[in-house]
């Protein structure tokens, strides 16, 4: 059926291409953003080419390419700086690049363009205060006063779920991993034309993002889970990197703007039971949150909305729908969730060190398999 009144919770970068894969399929989409301002966090992200292949599935390749900038390779270094491996990427959309780096806010803004010139109604500054599922329609009461029925409400509200703790109040929750990830940005050198990853104890990679930028993510030990105050973050910052590769320290002098760098902690968690809750279901982060040590975390919520785009028009129930969707992506995104976080432990020396480089292999060769 492609004629359903479907509500999406999440203006973010899972809602909106589900907004606009919905809308494709001639389905009446609402987006409620709980941000009035309908801000973006972080720095920048890398978009893989699982990632690039569902951007021209949506028809959204070529405003998405020219807000970043394309790279085909890997290059994987020692602790030390030395570079041991360069790794091509595998191109899934004919004629177009193997990754993308781009700043999240021009993405969000390809997003957010599509998602309005689509047709999809979208109310910023809004929250579901209830949902309540009869069976045959979900009633909605908004934070705004309203109350609405929908065919069908997605949940693609992140790691920290709202929807979810409403229809599955005893699933799993995230958890910290013990370790944190910092972004910073910087100008970016002409010669900078692949993803460069650094192996260690503290993970290091530059992403180039534009033709001017590009950022530097590193991952650190935080056992105790701090908060650090704004004021001294890039001292702090930079203080992380005191022992990293001599390429890095160099750059590092160039951390000096509190406001510029971007700090969280990593939280992980997946639900291995059922993604879906009568006519209510989760994609995302609400599902899977992922550690960004393969990159893949944008990359799973995207092809989420295209899966479950899909498997909505295959099916004339969301029940068998939704069974479906979960059916398809369950393997694939748990696969990433618990291959990250291995990556992770093994940093922190919780786990056996992975290798990068066999590990970026591997997943290349998942995340190429069709949807």
């Amino acid at each position: 059926m492609n004629d359903r009144n479907i509500l999406v919770i999440g203006g973010g970068i899972g809602g909106l291409t589900a907004a606009i894969a919905l809308r494709q399929k001639g389905h009446r989409v609402t987006v409620i953003e709980k941000d009035p301002d309908w801000s973006v966090y972080g720095v920048g992200i890398i978009q893989q080419s699982n990632v690039i292949r569902a951007m021209s599935e949506l028809g959204l390749l070529d405003d998405y390419l020219s807000a970043g900038v394309p790279f085909d390779t890997i290059a994987i270094h020692m602790p030390d700086g030395t570079k041991v491996a360069e790794i091509p990427a595998p191109r899934l959309a004919e004629n177009y690049p193997a990754n993308v780096g781009i700043g999240r806010p021009a993405l969000h803004r390809v997003l957010g363009d599509r998602t309005k010139a689509s047709g999809a109604e979208i109310r910023l500054g809004v929250v579901a205060d209830a949902i309540d599922d009869s069976g045959d329609k979900v009633r909605v009461i908004f934070s705004d006063g309203k109350t609405e029925e929908f065919d069908i409400v997605v949940g693609a509200d992140g790691v920290y779920s709202d929807t979810r703790q409403k229809i599955m109040p005893d699933a799993e929750k995230p958890e910290f991993t013990g370790q944190s990830v910092w972004r910073y940005n910087f100008q970016r050198p002409d010669d900078l034309n692949a993803l460069h990853v650094y192996n260690g104890p503290t993970g290091i990679g530059l992403v180039p993002i534009s033709k001017e930028l590009m950022y530097m993510y590193v991952t650190t030990p935080e056992p105790d889970k701090p908060v650090y105050e704004t004021a001294g973050m890039a001292q702090t910052m930079r203080e992380k990197l005191s022992a990293a590769p001599p390429q890095i320290q160099k750059l590092a002098a160039e951390i000096t703007d509190d406001e510029g760098v971007v700090y969280r902690p990593l939280e992980q968690m997946m639900l291995y039971g059922a993604w879906h809750s009568g006519r209510v279901v989760l994609l995302g982060d609400a599902v899977h949150a992922t550690t960004p040590h393969l990159g893949q975390g944008a990359g799973m919520a995207i092809e989420d909305s295209l899966v479950l785009a899909d498997e909505l028009s295959n099916h004339d129930t969301p029940e068998a729908a939704f069974q479906a969707y979960r059916a398809r992506r369950f393997d694939r995104c748990k696969y990433i969730v618990e291959k990250s976080l291995a990556i992770c432990h093994g940093q922190l020396g919780k786990g056996p060190p992975v290798d990068n480089a066999e590990a970026t292999h591997e997943m290349f060769a998942i995340v190429s398999q069709p949807i």
